[in-house]
């Protein structure tokens, strides 16, 4: 079956833009051969990074990351989407969800990606001396 005769509407997506497209390697493993969650969390902390720099226009920095669970593992040879969406923006933060979906090795139909893991980030606006500043300037 194809992707045009499924129902679009069950065919699960990413929200937001693509931020940042990248392969799972080798040197990216644990002891044990595995994609750790601390090394997609990092891909997610720099994606919301650019997403909130755009918006910021200049430097930024996380404050918190809300509740985030992972659904399925990452294998080396993953291609590794982070979808970035900004939800919020109050004087000097920014919350932006963020979203990582993955194409198994030797994965070509769009129907075989699958979300891994989703979170809220909520970054702040910060001057060129590292203090906090607003996000747009009146």
């Amino acid at each position: 079956m194809t992707l045009l005769e499924t129902d679009l509407d069950d065919v699960p997506a990413p929200q937001g833009q693509l931020t940042l497209k990248l392969l799972a390697s080798r040197q990216d493993t644990n002891f044990y051969g595995d994609i750790p969650g601390g090394w997609l969390v990092n891909q997610m902390d720099q994606a919301a990074e650019l997403a909130a720099g755009r918006e910021a226009g200049g430097r930024t920095a996380t404050v918190a990351i809300e509740a985030m669970d992972f659904l399925s593992p990452v294998r080396v040879g993953s291609m590794i989407s982070v979808y970035t969406q900004v939800q919020d923006i109050g004087h000097s933060s920014i919350k932006i969800d963020v979203e990582v979906w993955v194409r198994p090795p030797h994965g070509q139909r769009l129907e075989e990606r699958q979300k891994v893991t989703e979170a809220r980030f909520v970054m702040v606006a910060l001057d060129d001396n590292g203090r906090i500043r607003a996000v747009h300037s009146d």
